[in-house]
């Protein structure tokens, strides 16, 4: 509540609409969360990301240990989802506005075995991550005794989440990387053994960051700021080992969540031996 007041107070004049919600019946079975999701769908509602912040106020765990400067980020798969996209681009900005808090992937859609609301955004095709303390106390959960808070903590997550949330609403929208049929526009162009990449411009941007890493890596190693063109060319560079992205960058520098490359799903149940 602090953040929406903040960010009601603050005169600035977001390009996207922040909504700040709290869902009924989570432990029951995500009833308000998956009610939400799917209506959400249904109207096509346009919904960029989901921020569920769910226990990020006790840096305690049950065994003893604490950890005050850390908070962790689930995000479903497969690698460039768009979950996945979206927890590099809350561990890239937290970096760079809040960097007395480090962000910490987890390559996981939520805590082994359990699930939280965002995981029926994710369900219904919208990009959803999980922030959550980077120890827990499992005797404290579903009980009355869940109210320990550390403030300090708490101040820090609150702003990872205020610096990744603004940067996101002020930033252009993701330049679109695949055709009308779904597949990526990557190619071997000019010369056969480079990397071109195109997209689709996005209203508002002034310019584009391309990032790139190898295909075994599950963060973006390279990156090169080009000006507002829709296609970019990296030499010598083979689209077989490498994974590539687009972002859109707006006049005050605002960048939007990478747009990966990624293939249509393969069909299943086949095993091809060349």
């Amino acid at each position: 509540m602090e953040l929406a007041r903040v960010f009601a107070q603050s005169g600035i004049d977001f390009d996207a609409t922040l909504v700040f919600i709290t869902f009924a019946g989570e432990e029951q079975g995500l009833v308000g969360a998956q009610a939400h999701a799917q209506r959400a769908e249904t109207e096509k509602l346009p919904i960029e990301a989901v921020f569920n912040n769910d226990m990020v106020g006790n840096p305690a765990g049950g065994n003893g240990l604490a950890d005050t400067a850390s908070v962790r980020v689930f995000s479903e798969g497969p690698e460039d989802s768009p979950s996945r996209e979206l927890a590099r681009y809350i561990r890239r900005w937290a970096a760079r506005y809040v960097p007395s808090d480090v962000v910490r992937p987890i390559a996981r859609h939520d805590r082994f075995g359990r699930g939280g609301d965002h995981t029926a955004f994710n369900q219904h095709g919208f990009a959803a991550v999980r922030l959550t303390e980077a120890r827990e106390n499992y005797e404290r959960q579903h009980s009355v005794e869940d109210t320990v808070v550390d403030y300090g903590y708490l101040t820090r997550n609150a702003r990872v989440n205020a610096a990744v949330v603004a940067t996101m609403a002020l930033a252009p929208p993701a330049p679109r990387v695949a055709d009308d049929r779904g597949r990526p526009m990557l190619g071997r162009q000019p010369a056969g053994y480079d990397a071109q990449l195109r997209w689709t411009a996005s209203p508002g941007a002034v310019g584009y960051r391309v990032f790139w890493r190898e295909a075994w890596t599950p963060d973006w190693q390279h990156e090169v700021a080009i000006g507002n063109v829709t296609e970019y060319v990296l030499p010598d560079v083979s689209i077989d080992d490498y994974v590539f992205g687009v972002a859109a960058v707006g006049p005050d520098g605002h960048e939007s969540v990478v747009s990966a490359y990624v293939n249509p799903p393969r069909a299943e149940g086949r095993v091809t031996l060349k």
